[in-house]
């Protein structure tokens, strides 16, 4: 069994990859969005993207799924 050690590039390239979510972020799914917000929220560069990141993060946690919504939304326009 061969141990392969992480390249010293791995945290660059996740943020990196983070990065480019977020700059994409309408065409990426939460569950990808909240993946790469919590990379940055942890290895971000600056304080300022840090605490951007921790902000989307919560719109993106306390937003409603579009399925809830639709069927919260149905059973409005049901009453």
């Amino acid at each position: 069994m061969t141990i392969q050690h992480r390249s010293s590039a791995w945290p660059a390239d996740r943020v990196a990859e983070a990065r480019a979510v977020i700059a994409d972020v309408a065409h990426h799914s939460d569950l990808l969005i909240r993946l790469a917000c919590n990379v940055l929220v942890q290895h971000g560069e600056t304080p300022g993207e840090r605490a951007d990141a921790q902000r989307l993060l919560f719109v993106v946690n306390t937003r409603r799924p579009v399925r809830r919504a639709q069927r919260e939304d149905q059973g409005r326009a049901a009453r």
